[in-house]
């Protein structure tokens, strides 16, 4: 196909805590402006926005407004940066966190709006935890009743997704629950801004939404949860539409908030982790892509329909068309290490960080990276934000196992990132050991500017690791999702091909340290087997919630 190359695309990548527009050559893939839009309320986590409402434990909310400022400020920023004219931007695409899911009215106004004081009224982000009992009910009730798309999601759906913060929202505040007309993802919310047409996506419906072989669980499985809970799917939409797909054209008064042409194409929403596999040109079977930053997300498309323990689920076109998708996930990486800065380290560190110019990351990586293997005598586990694979329980928490009077930070900074390459090793081999074979593994996202830390990958997984060519992999994804809408592109494979990039096999593994590796790991799977069924970590969270309430 012929390819204009004076056309460009934008793609914008909604995160946790900001925003990110890139402008991008249709013809390559190059990138030629970016800006970012931090959010001004971020995550809120402890009371709502202008007022005295607190929020209880496990909760995270965000706020529409940000979303709306990334368009208005971050889009014409990024097109700016790049020089373009505005007249040769031929499509949008956008992606998002999920399940960042709210409610709204039947034409798309968020009930924050007018109740801010509810926080039900509010966006659940992916990181909202709160309905874990609800979860735990779903799950029970699909294993009781033998519902067929439990073991598409590896035998329990989570706590972040659609139906169990839905069910929280029932059983907590039904007034909002009643005026919730649709309960949508912020992934379509966003193309509905933008399009002024309501979309669901296939992505999101399959994987937060329990849609499997064109259905959502039954009124009968949901009333047995709750009588009033029978209806829950009619806020969902029931039009899906494909990954790639054209949701709409962009409307007047969008084409004012991102100063683009009215009329282009906005291409049907995304979710941020999926649409990164287009941007590693790692739509083939087997090709596993971790999206690597606060949290890790991973995702493969195969050939092959299995059922993996634990995953967060499988979707037929869930990545990309004719393929059937895979995820798992880890929901603390970066905000562990993150966490561990900010409360565990002495000021001496930072002081010595701050005389050689350095972050304190930085400088607890370099002190980590001298150490030999197993110096440190330690083992963790990754559960700070609960675990998403393969144990699907928000309620766990992290463990370190070895600390003695002679345990210094850079120990347990590095025994922290050995546990987040071990919990990404249980993905691998469980993916493996369920007949889905990994046959290249490819790293995304922020963390990878960590050279020390993605050697440890490499060492742990005992596999190459290749890199994303992209320091913005779900923003060049969207843009390229967006080529495909507006016709550039016959389909995402090809798309993939001329615009995304990688380079392979960029970390190899050392055969002494993996040997070495594999001793630590023993005992981590010990570690992960003892506390995974929660006796001790639940009780211990349900006493920490108790005593703050």
């Amino acid at each position: 196909m012929s390819v204009n190359s004076g056309s460009y695309v934008i793609g914008v990548d909604f995160g946790t805590l900001s925003g990110r527009a890139v402008v991008v050559r249709v013809a390559d893939g190059a990138e030629l402006g970016t800006a970012v839009h931090e959010y001004a309320h971020r995550v809120i986590e402890d009371r709502l926005p202008g007022g005295d409402v607190r929020l209880g434990p496990d909760w995270a909310l965000q706020s529409p407004h940000d979303w709306l400022d990334v368009l208005k400020i971050a889009v014409p920023e990024a097109v700016a940066a790049a020089g373009v004219d505005p007249a040769e931007v031929i499509g949008i695409g956008t992606d998002f966190t999920a399940c960042t899911v709210l409610p709204t009215t039947a034409d798309g106004t968020p009930l924050c709006h007018d109740t801010p004081e509810r926080p039900h009224a509010w966006p659940k982000l992916w990181k909202h935890h709160a309905a874990q009992s609800h979860a735990d009910r779903i799950n029970a009730l699909a294993a009781e009743r033998g519902e067929t798309w439990l073991p598409r999601y590896g035998g329990k759906i989570s706590s972040e997704w659609e139906f169990a913060k839905g069910l929280q929202v029932l059983e907590e505040d039904p007034e909002v629950y009643a005026r919730a007309e649709r309960w949508i993802e912020a992934a379509d919310w966003i193309v509905w801004q933008l399009t002024g047409v309501e979309t669901r996506n296939v992505c999101t419906a399959g994987y937060k939404g329990i849609r499997q072989d064109g259905a959502y669980p039954s009124e009968e499985f949901l009333a047995a949860l709750n009588p009033g809970f029978a209806g829950f799917t009619a806020k969902l939409g029931h039009d899906i539409s494909p990954l790639g797909g054209l949701a709409g054209r962009l409307t007047a008064e969008a084409a004012a908030w991102t100063k683009l042409p009215e009329g282009i194409a906005v291409c049907v929403g995304n979710v941020d982790a999926h649409v990164t596999s287009a941007a590693a040109d790692a739509v083939r079977p087997g090709q596993m892509v971790a999206i690597m930053g606060t949290s890790t997300c991973h995702v493969m498309p195969s050939d092959q329909l299995a059922e993996v323990p634990g995953m967060c689920g499988v979707v037929q076109d869930g990545i990309v068309p004719g393929l059937w998708g895979y995820e798992a996930g880890q929901s603390g990486v970066g905000d562990i290490f993150a966490w561990f800065i900010d409360n565990s380290v002495p000021a001496s560190y930072a002081r010595a960080a701050e005389e050689r110019g350095r972050t304190v990351h930085e400088h607890l990586t370099e002190l980590a990276a001298a150490q030999e293997v197993g110096r440190h005598g330690l083992v963790a586990l990754d559960w700070h934000n609960g675990n998403r694979s393969v144990l699907v329980d928000h309620n766990l928490s992290g463990v370190i196992v070895g600390q003695t009077l002679s345990t210094r930070p850079e120990d347990v900074y590095r025994a922290l990132i050995e546990a987040t390459a071990f919990g990404a090793r249980v993905i691998v081999e469980t993916f493996e050991a369920s007949g889905v074979p990994v046959e290249e593994f490819v790293a995304a996202g922020g963390l990878l500017k960590n050279r020390f830390l993605m050697q440890v990958y490499a060492d742990v997984l005992r596999r190459p690791i290749s890199v994303i060519g992209s320091d913005q992999g779900p923003a060049l994804g969207s843009a390229i999702h967006a080529a495909v809408a507006a016709g550039a592109y016959a389909d995402i494979d090809q798309a993939a091909a001329a615009m995304g990039t990688r380079r392979e096999n960029v970390y190899l593994p050392d055969e002494g340290r993996a040997d070495a590796y594999d001793r630590l790991y023993a005992e981590y799977r010990t570690l992960h087997d003892y506390f995974g069924d929660g006796r001790m970590l639940h009780t211990l969270r349900k006493i920490r919630n108790e005593a703050g309430s």
